[in-house]
């Protein structure tokens, strides 16, 4: 058990922090624990902004947990503090407001904001970028008094936005950089059949689009890409990736290259300070995924405690459930670095499945149409599955799945 000297920072208020603490206060319920926050909120679900964007954003709704548990659970809860600078020799967290903290052990689990887009006339008004709640309610605000809206980037968050703006009634145009839709998550015959179910909604798309300027007097009225004419708009979003929140920590000594690097107990090179979530780089990933945050608040969470926890990889998870399909992808897409593949095409249907082996393991997914198979994939993929001798050629997707479950 910890002495009650003993004091934890979080600094960061997302789902790694509330899984550490969920994780320390499974072993010690004494030690103090004060828990961060940039924003002036209670910590809620930020999936829930774009999934939701125009109808659950009251904070209530979307909360991770209820106000009163954080009493309950003794912990000293801190909105609109951000956190600029480390001390590592005294031990001390200073904010932005000109306060400060002392520490014992400190976590940091700040999350990451996405990246600026890197164009002129970015900051003009009605161009938005999604990643907190203040930002959502502005686009919301935005939305009713506009017709045709830009979407600049062909990921994951800029489908779903674009889906609910359509759903709305609005234009809406799709911009990605890239020659397909969802290129880190998906191949070329699944993007087509996303692309395809995208335009019958009346929803156009320019692929190989690079944005070159927003146009307009105070207010974004038009469109540019580098060759082209301008086209109108009267609103922009723009998700072209994450950039871990490291600042304070900057010339502290704490190793970072994209993130924080940290090991599989979630420590950093520098002794009582661990990062986990969307700010940490492990084994040189920063994943920005949901339930990879979840797993590695955990173990930062029991390290912090005194429980000798490892971290074990959670297999990456992207599902999208819109334009009237669903899918998944998870795992290692990239068929250049797997001994062999197996294809159930049927993309008449909106069904499609590639299945990614090495070694006669699964290693990767995607599936379009039949999403139902995916815990058996992750699981096939995360336990290391041998699947044995198989006619891969002749079996069927169900064969597949049960064999797996077989192996088990």
């Amino acid at each position: 058990m910890k002495s009650l000297k003993d004091k934890i920072i979080i600094i960061g208020n997302g789902i790694a922090a509330l899984s550490a603490i969920k994780a320390f206060r499974s072993i010690d319920t004494l030690t103090e624990i004060h828990l961060f926050g940039e924003e002036y909120y209670y910590p809620y679900n930020r999936m829930r902004l774009s999934k939701g964007l125009l109808n659950t954003l009251e904070e209530d709704k979307i909360l991770l947990q209820k106000k009163e548990w954080y009493a309950e659970n003794n912990i000293w809860l801190y909105t609109g503090k951000k956190a600029v600078a480390v001390d590592i020799m005294a031990h001390k967290v200073y904010f932005q407001d000109g306060s400060y903290e002392d520490y014992t052990k400190l976590l940091v689990a700040a999350g990451a904001d996405n990246l600026q887009l890197p164009v002129s006339g970015v900051e003009k008004q009605g161009v938005f970028t999604l990643r907190h709640l203040d930002d959502a309610k502005r686009i919301v605000m935005l939305e009713k008094e506009s017709h045709t809206v830009l979407n600049i980037g062909g990921g994951i968050q800029g489908l779903e936005t674009a889906w609910i703006l359509a759903q709305a009634g609005k234009r809406v145009i799709i911009t990605e950089l890239q020659s397909r839709l969802m290129p880190k998550q998906l191949d070329e015959k699944a993007s087509w059949i996303l692309e395809k179910n995208i335009r019958k909604k009346d929803i156009e798309i320019m692929l190989n689009a690079e944005v070159h300027a927003l146009i307009g007097e105070d207010k974004v009225e038009y469109f540019k890409l580098k060759d082209g004419p301008a086209i109108q708009c009267d609103m922009a979003l723009y998700a072209i990736g994450l950039s871990p929140n490291t600042g304070c920590l900057k010339g502290t000594g704490v190793k970072m290259n994209r993130g924080i690097i940290v090991n599989e107990k979630m420590e950093t090179n520098i002794d009582g300070i661990y990062a986990a979530g969307d700010v940490a780089e492990f084994d040189g990933q920063v994943y920005g995924l949901w339930q990879i945050a979840i797993e590695q608040g955990k173990t930062a969470g029991y390290n912090l405690a005194g429980k000798d926890a490892k971290y074990k990889h959670v297999v990456p998870v992207t599902t999208l459930n819109a334009f009237d399909i669903t899918l998944f992808s998870m795992g290692m897409i990239d068929e250049k670095q797997a001994d062999d593949f197996i294809i159930w095409d049927e993309s008449d249907k909106n069904m499609y499945s590639k299945i990614l082996l090495s070694k006669n393991r699964i290693v990767g997914a995607i599936v379009i149409g039949n999403t139902k198979v995916s815990p058996i994939f992750k699981t096939a993929i995360e336990n290391n599955v041998d699947l044995g001798k198989v006619d891969y050629k002749s079996i069927t997707l169900k064969d597949l799945t049960d064999v797996i479950k077989q192996k088990k």
